[in-house]
């Protein structure tokens, strides 16, 4: 979970009256996950009462106002209409009320969520973050850039009809520390002061809230004449990486252009194109600082618009994240990001596809070495709760390490989605593709474990249990040929075994992956007992019933025939 120490401090100083505002929400479970938490600074500009209204209304208005926003709206969007909103409400009483004639305030506000930080911003209030004993502004002043009118807004909430809002995201680390602070603090404070100050605390040599009484008291003994007011936030903890916060990165990063052998892409020397498709491509590159070689996934950038796109990728890459397993590649963190891509290990080898296609035979013990290893790979996944759905030799990787590594989570789903769709309800390659998902039927573990049967099937024979099916298709399914009809060198417990595996009922097939690799590691041991033929009513009952039909009226044509004659 999500937790953060935060302190504040406002002092009026030399002035008559506090026009600084600062807020903050931190909500519970569920709000804490889907919206986060939310801190806001105002410094209120008018030369009467106007200035502090302007800037406790927005603040309060925000804080409020944003946990009224749909939860489907990304972070910025919801900033923005509330911000958007304010803005007219705040210009609509300057103008109707003549004491509260050119109110206007000053806006920072930072959103914390998950392992994201989103920011929005206008005037010149100011967020900072220290991260890793470095302090980084992460706002820009919107001030006249003539020396003489440093001091006079270009933005603010409530100084124009039309308000355009800085927006920015970022990573969120254990440890890091923001700053929100008024000019009042920053103008009167050296960088290197309040880098000073925000060391101590991520050090924890003090508390948030001493940090923001130090800050402010020392900012007006430095001579500001201006309202004094910081916010601090220190991050203790994350939580586990949320897919909400991953679609919403998705949708802010660009796409790569296509990358060419000896290009970089953040740091990271493209080597070669692995593959290319219309929707994905995927490189190798090296890490230079390193020598380590990488593969960098993203998406084609025609597909630069395609917000479902977007979406499934980073899906794909969140549940990459989730696998950490030695049957997987693992994914690669960079230190900067400022494309929509993402790294995983690279591991030399080809796939089972690549092996087949050279024309090898695989023995009985390459087969049970392979599906071992495959159905352990499946159960990681389920045991993750989740659901590959492209299970195919395309996708099973043989390492040179001797490893096996399932390949390409581009359609798998987790159940963890809460409602966001992230994937094609039925996808996957067809000749791999359990029946019932013909039928509309939801992926479930089982139907992984009937791709796998299909794999270890298709690796041994060259050829489908129900033969080929082509996309599109609408397959009609009776019993799977045994596999000694193209192999009969294969002992009959592992045709049993590969026949319960591509079952056409699910009940008929194995019910988990362990009991799936039971079988296999005890071969020839307890062997399976054969399969039974399914009755033809069952296998096609529509035939059944047509055939009794066509009987019928056959039958009554006769007698019919039979009456008139007599």
């Amino acid at each position: 979970m999500l937790a953060v120490a935060v302190g504040h401090a406002t002092l009026t100083g030399k002035r008559s009256r506090n026009e600084d505002f600062v807020g903050m929400v931190t909500p519970t479970e569920p709000e804490l996950s889907s919206k986060g938490l939310i801190a806001a600074i105002a410094d209120g500009v008018s030369g009467n009462e106007g200035g502090r209204e302007a800037s406790e209304y927005t603040v309060r208005g925000l804080l409020a106002d944003y946990y009224a926003t749909p939860d489907t709206w990304p972070v910025t969007q919801a900033l923005d209409r509330v911000l958007q909103a304010t803005n007219s409400w705040v210009q609509r009483h300057g103008a109707v009320r003549p004491e509260l004639a050119g109110m206007a305030t000053t806006l920072t506000t930072v959103v914390l969520r998950g392992r994201f930080y989103y920011f929005a911003h206008a005037g010149d209030s100011r967020l900072y973050l220290h991260r890793q004993g470095a302090l980084t502004r992460l706002t820009t002043d919107h001030v006249w850039d003539r020396p003489e009118m440093q001091h006079v807004l270009t933005r603010a909430i409530g100084l124009d009809s039309h308000l355009a809002i800085d927006h920015g995201m970022g990573q969120l680390h254990a440890g890091d520390v923001f700053l929100l602070a008024t000019d009042g603090v920053w103008a009167a404070l050296t960088e290197y002061d309040i880098d000073h100050h925000m060391a101590r605390l991520a050090a924890g040599e003090v508390d948030a809230d001493q940090t923001a009484r130090t800050l402010t008291e020392a900012a007006l003994a430095a001579g500001s004449n201006d309202n004094a007011s910081a916010m601090v936030l220190r991050v203790t903890a994350l939580p586990d990486a949320s897919l909400r916060d991953a679609l919403s990165v998705s949708s802010h990063l660009p796409l790569p252009p296509k990358l060419k052998p000896g290009q970089e892409i953040d740091g990271y020397l493209v080597e070669a194109v692995i593959h290319a498709s219309a929707a994905t491509l995927l490189y190798r590159v090296i890490d230079p600082r390193t020598q380590r070689k990488l593969v960098l996934k993203t998406l084609h950038p025609d597909r630069s618009g395609d917000a479902h796109e977007r979406s499934a990728f980073a899906h794909e890459e969140w549940l990459a994240k989730r696998v950490v397993a030695r049957f997987f590649p693992q994914v690669v963190v960079p230190d900067q990001r400022h494309y929509l891509y993402y790294l995983t290990t690279w591991h030399e080898g080809h796939t089972l596809q690549r092996l087949l296609d050279t024309g090898a035979h695989l023995t009985v013990p390459d087969i049970i070495a392979h599906g071992t290893r495959l159905v352990r790979a499946a159960g990681a996944l389920h045991r993750r709760s989740i659901i590959h759905r492209d299970i195919k030799p395309g996708n099973v990787h043989l390492g040179d390490d001797g490893e096996l590594r399932l390949l390409d989570l581009g359609v798998a789903q987790s159940g963890l989605e809460a409602g966001i769709e992230v994937s094609a309800p039925q996808a996957g390659t067809p000749s791999f593709l359990a029946p019932e998902q013909f039928d509309g039927a939801q992926p479930a573990p089982q139907t992984d474990l009937y791709s796998t049967g299909v794999t270890l099937y298709y690796a041994l024979t060259r050829h489908y249990p129900y033969g080929e099916i082509e996309p599109f298709q609408r397959p009609r399914f009776g019993d799977p040929v045994p596999p000694t009809r193209y192999r009969p060198d294969l002992p009959p417990w592992l045709e049993n075994l590969l026949l319960k595996a591509v079952a056409r009922l699910p009940a008929d097939r194995f019910a988990t992956a362990e009991e799936f690799l039971l079988a296999l590691e005890r071969g020839a041991s307890r062997p399976l007992a054969a399969p039974t033929a399914t009755p033809l009513a069952q296998r096609d009952p529509l035939f059944i019933w047509r055939t009794v039909a066509i009987a019928s009226v056959v039958v009554n044509l006769l007698l019919l025939y039979i009456l008139i004659v007599r």
